[in-house]
C-alpha cells in the first residue's frame, strides 16, 4: 500500500524528534544527571531523591529534586507536564517525535533523563543565575508525570495507539505527599514559603495549598502562591476528578464550573482568607493551552489566531473572576510571541516560571523574577494589565 507523502513526512519528522530527544536524554544521563541524595545535602547543589513508594504514570519509578540554599526560605515548585482526562488523551503521552510532528500529545508519563531539563537549573530553579533573586533559597520540586493535576489516586485502564492494554497510574497526590515529607525533613522551619506551579502545576497550587500550610508548615505565617498558566475550560472537570482520577472529595467538591483554577482558589480563599498571598501569571494568547482547548472543543490539536483570541477572552474573564475572589489577587501578564510551530501558527509562549525568560524577558519593563520577588517581600502590584482590554482593575 502506498503511503501518502504527508504521512511519510509526519513519520520522518516524528522519528527525527524522537532521535533528538533520545540524544539529549543520553547527554543528560552521561554528563548532566545530578547525584542521588545520600546523607545531608551540600549548599547550592541539586540532588535527586528517589521515592520508592511513588510511581509515574506508566508505572515506572518516581523521584523529586531538592537544593539546599543559603537563605532560610523555601520554594516549593509544583511542576507541569500536561493532563489526561479520558482514554484518548491517556493513550497519547508526550514524546519528542509527537512534539516535532505536531501530533496530539497530552502529558508526560515518566521521569526519563530528558525531564531533568524541565525541572532544575532552568528559570526560577537556576541556582547559578545571579539575576535570579531566588537562587539562594531552598528548593523542593514536586515532579509530575501522572497527568492528573497532582491530585489523582487511581489506576486507569486504556488501550494505547497500537491497541494494547495499558494502565495509567494517576498517582499524583501520593507523589506530592511523599515529596512534602522530604521537604519537611530537610527544611523544617523556613521563614518564608513560595508555592509556585507552572502549567498543570498551576492548577494544583490552590488545590494543594491547604495541605502544605496545615500538614507540613503550620508555623510558617508567610506563604505566597503563584499559578503560572492554569487556564483550560472543560465542563467535565468534576467528573474527571471524581470518576477517572478518583481524587479526594475535598478536591472534587470544590469544582462547580468549567474553570478548576478559579474554583479551587475560591474554595481556598473562603476557608483561609488572607493566610496566603495570591498571584496569577499568563501570556495573552498561550499557544499550548489554546491547542488543548481546541482539542476539547473540536477534536483538533492545533492552534491558530481564532483559537488564541478565544483564549484571550477567557483570560480576561478569569482575571476578573480571580480579582472578585479578593482585591489582593495580583497578576503578571505578558505577550511574548512564539515563532510559528508545527501545531499551529503564532500565539504567545506557555509559562515563564521555569523558562530561560524568567529572569530576562520583561513585561512593562519588569521581569517575572523581579516582580515575583517583590510580591514575596510584600511589595504588591500588577504587571501587564494593560494587555487585557478592558483593563481589569
Amino acid at each position: 500500500m502506498k503511503i501518502e507523502p504527508r504521512k511519510q513526512g509526519i513519520k520522518l519528522v516524528s522519528r527525527m524528534g524522537d532521535g533528538i530527544e533520545n540524544r539529549i536524554g543520553m547527554t543528560v544521563k552521561n554528563r548532566l544527571e545530578v547525584d542521588d541524595l545520600k546523607g545531608e545535602p551540600e549548599e547550592l547543589q541539586w540532588y535527586r531523591v528517589p521515592l520508592p513508594e511513588g510511581r509515574s504514570g506508566d508505572g515506572s519509578s518516581y523521584h523529586t529534586y531538592i537544593s539546599r540554599g543559603t537563605e532560610n526560605n523555601l520554594c516549593i515548585i509544583i511542576s507541569g507536564g500536561g493532563v489526561a482526562w479520558n482514554e484518548y488523551t491517556a493513550a497519547r503521552p508526550v514524546t519528542g517525535g509527537k512534539v516535532a510532528a505536531g501530533l496530539p500529545n497530552f502529558y508526560w508519563n515518566n521521569l526519563r533523563p530528558f525531564t531533568q531539563l524541565m525541572n532544575i537549573n532552568i528559570g526560577i530553579t537556576n541556582t547559578k543565575n545571579s539575576a535570579n533573586p531566588f537562587s539562594k533559597w531552598h528548593f523542593v520540586v514536586v515532579t509530575y508525570a501522572t497527568g492528573d493535576f497532582h491530585i489523582g489516586n487511581s489506576e486507569f485502564p486504556y488501550k494505547d495507539e497500537n491497541g494494547e492494554d495499558k494502565i495509567l497510574y494517576f498517582n499524583g497526590h501520593n507523589n506530592f505527599r511523599l515529596t512534602m515529607e522530604v521537604a519537611k525533613r530537610l527544611f523544617p522551619n523556613p521563614d518564608r514559603i513560595l508555592v509556585a506551579g507552572n502549567s498543570a502545576g498551576a492548577f494544583a497550587v490552590p488545590a494543594l495549598a491547604p495541605e502544605i500550610a496545615d500538614d507540613y508548615y503550620p508555623n510558617c505565617s508567610d506563604i505566597t502562591l503563584l499559578s503560572d498558566s492554569g487556564l483550560l475550560l472543560f465542563k467535565d472537570w468534576k467528573r474527571t476528578a471524581k470518576e477517572i482520577w478518583k481524587a479526594d472529595s475535598r478536591f472534587v467538591d470544590a469544582l462547580h464550573t468549567d474553570n478548576p483554577t478559579v474554583d479551587w482558589y475560591e474554595a481556598l480563599y473562603s476557608e483561609y482568607g488572607e493566610r496566603f498571598k495570591y498571584l496569577y501569571a499568563s501570556s495573552t494568547r498561550d499557544y499550548l493551552l489554546s491547542s488543548y482547548y481546541n482539542d476539547i472543543m473540536t477534536k483538533q490539536y492545533k492552534t491558530d489566531a481564532d483559537v488564541q483570541q478565544v483564549f484571550y477572552e477567557q483570560l480576561k474573564r478569569m482575571s476578573e473572576q480571580l480579582r472578585e475572589i479578593t482585591a489582593d489577587f495580583h497578576f503578571y501578564i505578558f505577550n511574548w510571541q512564539m515563532l510559528p510551530l508545527a501545531v499551529g501558527k503564532g500565539g504567545t509562549v506557555h509559562t515563564a516560571l521555569k523558562e530561560i525568560s524568567f529572569a530576562s524577558r520583561k513585561s512593562d519593563d519588569v521581569t517575572m523574577a523581579d516582580w515575583l520577588y517583590d510580591q514575596v517581600n510584600d511589595d504588591m502590584y500588577d504587571i501587564g494589565m494593560n494587555l487585557l482590554e478592558p483593563i481589569c482593575s
